[in-house]
């Protein structure tokens, strides 16, 4: 039995005609709504290729942004990750910097709409961080410190995987019961963190305990008991040795949770 030559398509094996129809196909999967799917491709298949590639989207985002995901209903969900996925145009083929290609188009593409939260950048970061964190590659290992260096009397070195963020709103309290409308007077200031068992944490912190982790981000000299007389300089206390005594426990608690790994040869 002589089985018939099977029939070129004439127009996408020029590689004019691949391109365009590849244009079309691409575009009708991010917006079918507002691109035609190319003629000859069966509407059937089309919708396999228009579930599977939104769905790993949609669940990808569900889970790198949780929180975020708890505040939406379905349908609205759905609306918020079709726009980033028809409109933003993602500078990456990976799947874990999609969350950062996802902040990126609530920061720089996506004016705001009716519906969206004033928080939504803000906690879209939050969330983000996290992520970023899990995924960064530097080993606490090669940090030139002394873990068994006394911070006090020496100089403390901050770890690199520890991010101090302020945010307007208290975006670690957000959820679906707290959702505010207006920021609160002061920010809040939060220092998240991975150990070197790595575990990302998160801690709360005030004026004080942030002014610090600043100081001793570029800190190159000071001791820590140095750099605690400086900030009752700043604060202007009236009572130094209470700010001294307050920082001396911080310190300590930053070096137990391995957010200062120890001093400097």
């Amino acid at each position: 039995m002589t089985v018939p030559p099977r029939k070129k398509h004439p127009v996408a094996n020029r590689p004019e005609g691949l391109a365009k129809m590849q244009t079309a196909f691409a575009s009708h999967i991010r917006n079918p709504d507002a691109f035609d799917a190319p003629g000859d491709i069966e509407d059937r298949r089309m919708k396999i290729y228009r579930d599977l590639f939104f769905n790993n989207i949609q669940s990808l985002l569900s889970s790198n942004f949780p929180v975020l995901r708890t505040l939406y209903d379905t349908e609205d969900w759905r609306r918020l990750v079709r726009d980033f996925y028809s409109e933003h145009r993602c500078q990456t083929p990976l799947f874990p910097e999609v969350a950062k290609e996802f902040l990126r188009y609530l920061q720089d593409g996506r004016e705001y709409r009716e519906g969206d939260p004033a928080f939504l950048l803000e906690l879209a970061h939050y969330e983000w961080v996290e992520l970023a964190l899990s995924l960064d590659e530097r080993d606490l290992e090669d940090c030139d410190a002394n873990p068994q260096g006394d911070v006090l009397e020496g100089i403390p070195v901050l770890s690199p995987l520890a991010w101090p963020l302020s945010y307007r709103f208290p975006v670690h309290q957000i959820k679906p019961e707290f959702q505010p409308s207006e920021p609160p007077d002061e920010p809040s200031h939060i220092l998240v963190y991975r150990n070197r068992s790595g575990a990302v944490k998160f801690m709360k912190l005030n004026l004080v305990s942030r002014t610090l982790i600043d100081l001793l981000k570029d800190n190159r000299e000071a001791t820590g008991l140095e750099v605690l007389s400086q900030i009752a300089d700043q604060l202007n206390h009236s009572d130094t040795d209470r700010v001294i005594a307050a920082g001396r426990s911080l310190l300590l608690e930053l070096k137990q949770k391995e957010i200062l790994l120890g001093t400097r040869s």
